[in-house]
């Protein structure tokens, strides 16, 4: 889908200067949605635009960066309350027979359950970090009714991270050279984040076993805890 949708985004690169913000929004909401669309080909551009001064605001790299990321995960998190409310409010039911004629097919939505289920809350911050079921892990999320400040603090951290890192791999590549095509910087950018992409998804790894065990910890905590049955009355 990358190669396919490069020609049709060359122009929106050229526009970056004035609509450059609101692209990077737009386009974040959308791939954040159930609709699926390729990050890399938003914020690598965006980066590597900021670090050449051309981005919002224009000669100012460092804020421009952080416009970037800023407007990227504003963008990450829309698209995912649009499938968290979807979900909550049309329920599971509505998705596995309707979804189909929305790019939701019935073992996509399988998956991504599958996942949340085993994994639980976790799941809505390290599955932003991975493709395909980065769009589709806010889904389980909205059935299940999980709550929206909790949410909303892991989907903003895992979209953030995401949104980041692709920012700073097109940061790197805008200071490294000036002289790339549209199309040359995607490829160069997605053959980056690959090669990179191993060492975010242990951090998350490890993150996801702390997490675990510390949830783990506090549970056997509480269920140790005399409850207020148990507690001994004054004598």
């Amino acid at each position: 889908m990358t190669e396919w949708l490069i020609p049709y985004l060359e122009w929106a690169a050229e526009l970056a200067q004035t609509w450059g913000p609101l692209f990077v929004f737009f386009f974040m909401t959308v791939e954040s949605s159930f609709i699926p669309f390729p990050s890399e080909v938003v914020m690598i551009p965006a980066g590597f635009l900021a670090a050449r001064g051309e981005f919002f605001p224009a000669g100012m790299t460092w804020p421009a960066a952080g416009a970037a990321v800023a407007l990227g995960v504003a963008g990450s998190l829309l698209g995912a309350y649009i499938n968290y409310f979807l979900a909550l409010k049309l329920g599971r039911p509505f998705l596995y027979r309707w979804g189909k004629y929305v790019l939701l097919p019935p073992h996509k939505l399988e998956r991504a359950e599958e996942v949340f289920l085993e994994y639980g809350d976790i799941t809505t911050f390290v599955c932003r970090l991975i493709p395909v079921i980065r769009q589709l892990i806010s889904l389980p999320a909205g059935v299940a009714r999980m709550p929206v400040g909790r949410f909303s603090l892991l989907t903003g951290a895992g979209a953030g991270s995401w949104v980041l890192f692709l920012t700073a791999v097109g940061f790197t590549l805008g200071h490294q050279t000036r002289e790339l095509s549209y199309a040359e910087l995607v490829r160069e950018g997605t053959a980056m984040v690959r090669n990179n992409l191993p060492w975010i998804l242990l951090g998350c790894a490890l993150l996801v076993v702390g997490y675990v065990w510390m949830h783990r910890r506090v549970m056997r905590r509480r269920a140790s805890a005399p409850t207020d049955a148990e507690t001994p009355g004054p004598p």
